[in-house]
């Protein structure tokens, strides 16, 4: 059962796909309404943790989540660009869906994108589309895998920006994967380092300590257990 206050807990969680581990005793809790970034090298088991907790990949161990929860996802990459659909046919494919509501809650005006096929967006607009998609039936969680990969660097802050901004207006907790310093301590409260299995877990705003970077990019040590629960 997970605590109170808490969205998420994860326990002991192993992945092993075609006789490789993958991920290795996987330990760790978030409190609702709160972001965590999963940073780690290439390679590190990152999206593979994202499939797991949708239930994507078999895997030993436990992932709880409270309550009722409706989880929103946006994959690290997608491509569009031979696809002949509109923003709007797009957004569309979920019956329920408020699709003006959706593209302007992401900043993006209905009347100018509406009509628009996918594949002449740029990769910034592109992802803010694929973000309205993720949250047009009201999730209470959102996962999003390198949300930024592809977009040019002016529209990187924008994008997370108005991401924290949703997190705040909906109430929303959020998962995301990141290789950049600076939106890890300035975008997300909590962060997750994997290499296989959890090499630190705190407070985002440590990412700046050189002692805590090489904990995550430098030589690979595994937390005990116990150790994980203890940060606050």
């Amino acid at each position: 059962m997970v605590e109170k206050d808490y969205i998420l807990q994860v326990s002991k969680l192993g992945v092993k796909l075609q006789d490789q581990v993958i991920l290795e005793d996987v330990n760790f809790k978030l409190k609702k309404g709160k972001t965590l970034a999963i940073v780690g090298p290439n390679g590190a088991g990152k999206t593979v943790l994202f499939r797991t907790l949708l239930n994507l990949v078999p895997h030993t161990g436990k992932i709880e989540w409270a309550g009722q929860v409706k989880i929103g996802y946006v994959p690290q990459t997608m491509y569009v660009s031979d696809v002949p659909i509109l923003v709007k046919e797009f957004l569309a494919f979920k019956s329920s869906a408020n699709v003006k509501e959706a593209l302007e809650s992401v900043g993006l005006k209905a009347k100018d994108f509406l009509n628009k096929p996918l594949g002449v967006l740029s990769g910034g607009q592109l992802q803010r589309v694929l973000i309205a998609w993720a949250i047009i039936d009201n999730p209470n969680v959102l996962l999003f895998d390198e949300p930024t990969a592809g977009v040019d660097l002016g529209s990187v802050e924008a994008i997370y920006k108005m991401l924290d901004e949703l997190r705040k207006r909906r109430e929303i907790t959020i998962l995301l994967t990141s290789h950049d310093v600076h939106i890890i301590r300035d975008y997300s409260d909590y962060m997750l380092a994997l290499n296989r299995c959890v090499t630190f877990f705190g407070k985002s705003k440590k990412i700046g300590d050189l002692r805590v970077q090489r904990m995550i990019f430098g030589e690979q040590v595994c937390l005990a257990y116990d150790v994980v629960y203890e940060v606050k």
